[in-house]
């Protein structure tokens, strides 16, 4: 045993969950450490999409254009029938962000992006080839039993709180006796990795092959990648249909051939839909796959893992730093939990209409969204996306105004300087007011020490402690939700809305942003 050493955070697992989450607390100056069985990045590419809300998460942490630059943006998405003909086709329209709405990802790419990021902060350890054996607390934190499988040794470490984003299997949740409600599908499917050598004319379109003998996904991934998944087919060996022969009978099937890939892997695995009972036991948080796990077919598993972290982290944070009573904590659950349960239920739905198998129910669906298709108002819904349910927290940390709960669209703007910039980039992650027009009488605000920027419109020259909002975006949603100030949270959510002249809700009661804040313990 050797000297304990103590952190005022330990995240298990270093997947993008976990290295979004080091990345968030190492730029907030917390010691942190992770821990990670293995290695090396898994090199299996397992999620394949993102969206440009995950996107403003990593912006945040400075890393989304060296991320953008090995991702796939714009490219098409359809649905097609069991003749290849498309009856859904559709583009997500992009909710102000100012990053492309739909990127498609290579993960082990991705995941180094993140993991050098981390590497910029000093008081962030990391160790590889480690093994958390035990959680235990007491009032004052949490204390890990690590095994380090390179040595054969243990040892002991302390942390301030825990985050557990070990995967699905999650060996911390296990140890803590939380449940994992949910099923299984039964569907099994076999999943191959390629190398692109030549294109052929689809290979830069997402399709999804509803053909009720056996449906399939094709995807682009980035860097000369690509993507088919087929389901295990009932009395089908799972063994004989990685082989060599049956994979290339798969892709032989779809047009492609040696000439335009070459295989690197293929794997089979199954649809989860789960939940972890409880996100949190004391100062021990669950989050990604370890709180909860859906089907892969709207491409938000690995997006909500970085959500969680987003949300919880900046907590965490002000707690550590004691500008924030622990009770902050409590939101992290409250906030998270519904809009899990909403794309999860969507993610479902959509399987459903991918994988029919009952051919009478496949004849009504192809013209039944054919014809939606042709439809004004549902046609554009459809083609935009406008089913994929908004980042929105209808309960948690938040009070009255309609805006509240909302993350509002990013947008360009001139600084003080008239440098075009992010607004988020302006902001940084704190809390602050935007407010278009003049100031009003925010004396609590200002007292816990919370600064104010005006929002001008496009027309507007720039000016001290002001941006210019390049194109109105965020002028015109602050209009649509009848706000003229918006108290913003460090992780870009509105806290609290109000019109001109009136009141504004008061700062949180967890909340102690100014230096004073010796009444919070950790």
């Amino acid at each position: 045993m050797t000297e304990i050493q103590s952190y005022d955070v330990a995240i298990v697992g270093y997947g993008p969950t976990g290295a979004t989450a080091a990345n968030i607390l190492g730029q907030a100056g917390l010691r942190v450490v992770v821990i990670e069985r293995d290695e090396s990045i898994y090199s299996r590419a397992r999620a394949i999409s993102t969206d440009e809300e995950v996107v403003r998460i990593w912006q945040r942490v400075g890393l989304a254009e060296r991320l953008k630059e090995d991702m796939l943006s714009d490219k098409p998405i359809d649905f097609v029938d069991e003749a290849g003909r498309s009856f859904l086709s559709l583009a997500p329209k992009s909710r102000g962000n100012a990053h492309p709405p739909q990127l498609f990802i290579y993960q082990p790419a991705l995941e180094q992006v993140l993991r050098d990021g981390v590497d910029r902060y000093k008081t962030v350890d990391i160790l590889l080839r480690h093994e958390c054996m035990r959680v235990h607390q007491d009032a004052d934190g949490v204390e890990l039993l690590i095994a380090d499988l390179r040595a054969d040794t243990v040892k002991r470490l302390r942390a301030t709180y825990v985050i557990a984003a070990e995967g699905g299997s999650s060996p911390v949740r296990g140890q803590l006796g939380i449940g994992f409600e949910g099923e299984t599908y039964e569907d099994r499917w076999v999943v191959i990795d390629t190398e692109v050598l030549n294109e052929w004319p689809t290979h830069d379109r997402l399709r999804f092959h509803c053909d009720p003998k056996r449906p399939a996904v094709d995807c682009p991934t980035p860097l000369g990648h690509h993507r088919w998944e087929f389901p295990v087919l009932p009395g089908e060996d799972e063994e004989e249909l990685v082989s060599d022969a049956a994979v290339w009978r798969l892709l032989h099937a779809q047009g492609i051939t040696e000439n335009e890939v070459k295989v690197l892997r293929a794997v089979v695995y199954s649809h989860h839909v789960r939940f972890a009972d409880r996100w949190r036991v004391g100062r021990i948080f669950l989050a990604g796959d370890a709180a909860h796990v859906m089907p892969p077919w709207i491409g938000q598993g690995m997006a909500a893992g970085v959500r969680d972290a987003a949300n919880l982290c900046w907590k965490i944070a002000a707690v550590v730093n004691r500008e924030a009573s622990p009770k902050i904590l409590d939101s992290y659950a409250a906030e998270r939990k519904p809009h899990v349960r909403e794309v999860t239920k969507r993610a479902v739905f959509f399987g459903r209409v991918i994988t029919e198998r009952r051919r009478f129910l496949t004849v009504l669906r192809d013209p039944a969204f054919r014809i939606g298709m042709r439809l004004p108002i549902l046609g554009n819904y459809l083609r935009d996306a406008g089913w994929f349910p908004a980042a929105h927290y209808p309960s948690g940390l938040r009070a009255g105004h309609g805006a509240a709960g909302s993350l509002p669209p990013q947008p360009w703007v001139l600084d003080e300087t008239g440098e075009r910039r992010r607004l988020d980039d302006v902001i940084g992650p704190r809390w602050v007011l935007l407010h278009v027009g003049p100031a009003w009488q925010w004396d609590n605000w200002t007292a816990a020490g919370v600064e104010s920027v005006e929002l001008r419109s496009a027309a507007a020259p720039v000016a001290a402690n002001s941006v210019v909002d390049l194109d109105d975006v965020l002028t015109t949603w602050m209009t649509r939700k009848g706000a003229n100030v918006l108290a913003v949270r460090p992780d870009g959510f509105v806290y609290a809305a109000a019109r001109r002249g009136r009141p504004l809700a008061a700062p949180p009661a967890q909340l102690v942003i100014r230096s004073d804040t010796e009444s919070f313990t950790k």
